[in-house]
């Protein structure tokens, strides 16, 4: 049987065999795994002997009238070399498209961080301090700095708020936000007795670092079963998180708290809220150990614009 190709068969089964190497190639070069620098040595190497061999199969292939197998093959050859040298110039491989992929999941530089510096009230005790029996009390706040973020600001000064008692018993809502912390009448709201709650819009996602809370510190109270939670939503369904909790009984149908009741006073209660991504907060209270209502003077939100 004669199995001799014809050159157009010749030239079709090596456009064929060219047109799955030129693939191969340009798929090595753009796989996400770079290749080895030796591997692209040996590849470079490869397609000028691949080349240097077309030229000396020209000579014999022109008696049989192959010429453009040969110059196919050459083309090939060339195809190999740009690839081989396009890998080499981009890293063995590694697409600019790759890099910046990387550069988006590299982690962030740290920022720089300062000391938060608070415009705190006037202390104002009025009255002998009651006893505050069977309570364990955080203890008071150091001179130790809180190191926050360069740049941070109380995102929450003049944003709207709204609470579980639409109508306080005293004052205006807007000034749980207003940036007065005095503890003089005027100053605070009163919210009726059980659980309460005052909720701040900072009305753009942010990332918050600290809450600063000043109930009523005209007289030493300890308000109960404190909780701050955060959220994506004003509702508080979505992406809910709780920064704070001393309700160690979940009397208040939020979680059981760790963390430890406090006494109300001018230094404010500074809670650390780690960086924590959200657009509302939102704050608890169950009375206090005066009475059952519940007071807000001023909360603070100290975070930064969310990225």
């Amino acid at each position: 049987m004669n199995t001799e190709k014809t050159p157009d068969n010749a030239q079709a089964n090596a456009a064929s065999i060219g047109d799955r190497n030129l693939e191969r190639l340009l798929t090595v070069a753009y796989k996400p795994e770079a290749p080895s620098e030796e591997f692209a040595r040996r590849l470079h190497a490869a397609a000028q002997q691949h080349a240097a061999a077309s030229g000396a199969r020209a000579s014999r292939g022109a008696r049989h009238g192959i010429g453009a197998v040969i110059a196919w093959s050459a083309l090939s050859a060339a195809a190999a070399a740009a690839v081989v040298a396009l890998v080499l110039l981009h890293g063995r491989g590694a697409p600019e498209r790759t890099k910046d992929v990387a550069a988006v999941g590299a982690p962030e530089a740290k920022p720089t961080l300062v000391p938060l510096v608070l415009q705190l009230p006037k202390p104002l005790f009025e009255g002998t301090p009651k006893a505050l029996k069977g309570i364990t009390l955080a203890k008071p706040r150091g001179s130790e700095p809180f190191m926050v973020p360069e740049g941070i600001q109380n995102v929450a000064l003049k944003k709207p708020v709204t609470s579980s008692d639409p109508e306080p018993t005293v004052g205006e809502l807007k000034q749980v936000t207003d940036g007065d912390k005095d503890a003089v009448e005027g100053s605070y709201i009163e919210l009726g007795p059980g659980v309460q709650w005052v909720q701040i819009d900072l009305q753009a996602p942010c990332a918050i670092y600290a809450i600063v809370m000043w109930h009523f510190h005209k007289e030493a109270r300890v308000y109960r079963d404190v909780v701050v939670q955060a959220a994506d939503d004003a509702d508080f369904i979505t992406n809910v998180r709780t920064i704070f909790n001393n309700d160690t009984d979940n009397s208040s149908g939020l979680g059981v708290g760790t963390d430890l009741e406090f006494l109300d006073e001018y230094l404010g209660k500074l809670i650390d809220a780690k960086g924590a991504k959200a657009r509302y907060v939102r704050c608890y209270s169950k009375g206090n150990t005066s009475n059952d209502q519940n007071h807000y003077t001023e909360v603070e939100v100290w975070g930064l614009p969310a990225k």
